[in-house]
């Protein structure tokens, strides 16, 4: 099997799997008990909140845990709403974000909320000098995707806490990290960040389980009321197995995870060069170099159906994706497509392919072998 859906999700590491294990079969108290099993479920996550805040440089007690990234995005812009009602109501965000901010932020916006929204360029970076331009003494809050999960594209934070920074009533930044978090180097204090959500099963840990940085000088209400757990920001018993997974896929991570990052990029630069190659009329959407993410590679094929090809290589046992899985059960065309003015041809013929440390310069050369008789296909149904 060759799986190139890891945008949507990876597969869980071994280790992962063995820690999760043995905190369901060992430590399964209730963190909150006050018996021994209770205080060795609060020791992991003690533990398991310091390998993340260590890995991301923040403290430890600016990391909570949450079910994964739209809950994570969920709190840190609601509650940052929330605490600035009174203050204003003006939100800053782009065209390409995930559909758990740009969702959430057009329900402030059916409701009262002002919210300009941030073109973009054909490679996908926000237009800075437009946000500039956006910035009033009303704006509360500046939500921005980190990494896009469709075509990869980073944003330059650096510049856009910048930025923000020189605003007399700084709103409050905030960064959809699921696809940056693990995956690139940067830091949340020089950009000034408020918040930043992420989740494990992104980086080969487990489903239902991620966590949200919120800086500790940062206004953000809880959203969810209870028994005052994860200090009172999202209250309801850990998932302690889960964050035991997660905190073991981020410890693998800080050993190795530049060296596998530097693989994959490098696989992605050969994968991108053959297709290039080996097949005509293509676009690569994902921009070239530091630009993007090494391990999101967004191609259109003109005179295709991206749905088709999919299945083509399912056949042969290669697993991609068209869309954010969160999108692809929908009927309409991708709005980052759109955002970064693909021609109606070739966003019919999209694939997604999302790399990890598994992937081989083997099955970089099969892949794109089965990719290109796929297309050829497709395309001698097509122009009959």
């Amino acid at each position: 099997m060759i799986y190139l859906d890891n945008c949507s999700t990876t597969k869980p590491r071994d280790s992962v799997i063995e820690k999760i294990t043995e905190s369901m079969q060992m430590t399964f108290g209730n963190p909150s008990s006050l018996h021994g099993l209770g205080m060795s479920s609060e020791k992991i996550l003690k533990s398991s909140r310091k390998t993340v805040a260590d890995f991301l440089g923040v403290k430890t007690n600016e990391i909570y845990f949450t079910s994964g990234g739209t809950e994570g995005n969920n709190i840190a812009i609601q509650g940052a709403l929330k605490a600035r009602e009174n203050r204003g109501k003006h939100i800053i965000t782009t065209m390409i974000e995930h559909p758990a901010v740009m969702n959430t932020i057009k329900e402030y916006e059916k409701n009262g909320y002002l919210v300009s929204w941030i073109p973009n360029g054909s490679d996908g970076r926000i237009d800075l000098d437009k946000l500039e331009e956006e910035l009033t003494d009303q704006t509360v809050l500046v939500s921005v995707i980190h990494v896009n999960n469709e075509i990869g594209t980073i944003q330059d934070i650096e510049t856009i806490g910048k930025l923000l920074s020189k605003q007399p009533m700084k709103p409050h930044f905030h960064l959809d990290g699921v696809q940056s978090f693990g995956k690139i180097k940067f830091s949340l204090i020089s950009a000034g960040v408020d918040s930043f959500a992420f989740s494990g099963h992104k980086i080969h840990g487990p489903k239902g389980v991620g966590a949200l940085y919120i800086n500790s000088k940062a206004r953000v209400n809880p959203l969810v009321f209870g028994g005052n757990q994860e200090m009172g920001m999202r209250s309801g018993t850990e998932n302690v197995p889960g964050i035991a997974g997660f905190s073991e896929a981020v410890r693998v991570l800080t050993e190795k995870g530049s060296v596998e990052t530097q693989k994959i990029a490098d696989l992605k630069e050969s994968m991108t060069r053959m297709v290039l190659d080996q097949i005509d009329d293509v676009i690569v959407n994902s921009p070239s170099g530091n630009l993007s993410s090494p391990y999101i590679l967004n191609l259109s094929f003109g005179w295709t159906r991206g749905e088709v090809i999919l299945h083509y290589l399912e056949e042969e046992n290669i697993y991609v994706s068209t869309t954010s899985a969160c999108s692809s059960k929908g009927t309409d065309k991708s709005h980052v497509l759109k955002a970064i003015g693909l021609d109606d041809n070739h966003m019919e013929g999209t694939l997604r392919l999302c790399f990890s440390y598994e992937m081989t310069d083997e099955d970089v050369a099969r892949t794109v072998q089965v990719l290109k008789n796929s297309v050829e296909e497709v395309r001698s149904i097509m122009r009959r």
